[in-house]
C-alpha cells in the first residue's frame, strides 16, 4: 500500500482543515488507517484511527470533539477533519496503514506511511 497525504497548510487558531490520504492498491479496505503527527523535537503522536470495515473510530483525548476521521473505501481515501485548531496542533501529519486490528495508537503497529503534510496553526 502506498499512501499520499495532502491538505495541510497555514490556518489561524479556531480554523479548520481537512486532510486527505489517498492509497494505492486493492487492499485498502483490508487495512486499519491511522493519522499521526510530529512536531519539531517531539515524538510521533497518535491522532486518530478508523477500523477496516465497521468504521469504528479511536481518538486520544487531545483530539476528541475536534478531529474526525473517516474513510471512503470506494475511493481508497481516508480523511481527517480538524476543527477548532490550536497552535499546539502545529505539526507534520502522517497517515498510516496496518493490517493489524490492535495497537492502533502505537506507530510501530503500522506497516505503511505517507510522506506527511505540514499543518501550521497561527495564534
Amino acid at each position: 500500500v502506498q499512501l499520499q497525504a495532502s491538505g495541510g497548510g497555514l490556518v489561524q487558531a479556531g480554523g479548520s482543515l481537512r486532510l486527505s490520504c489517498a492509497a494505492s492498491g486493492r487492499t485498502f479496505s483490508n487495512h486499519l488507517m491511522g493519522w499521526f503527527r510530529q512536531a519539531p523535537g517531539k515524538e510521533r503522536e497518535f491522532v486518530a484511527a478508523i477500523s477496516r470495515s465497521t468504521g469504528s473510530t479511536y481518538y486520544p483525548d487531545s483530539a476528541k470533539g475536534r478531529f474526525t476521521i473517516s474513510r471512503d473505501n470506494a475511493k481508497n481515501t481516508v480523511y481527517l477533519q480538524m476543527n477548532n485548531l490550536k497552535p499546539e496542533d502545529t505539526a507534520v501529519y502522517y497517515c498510516a496503514a496496518t493490517a493489524r486490528t490492535w495497537g492502533f495508537s502505537n506507530p510501530t503497529a503500522y506497516d505503511y506511511w505517507g510522506q506527511g503534510t505540514l499543518v501550521t496553526v497561527s495564534s
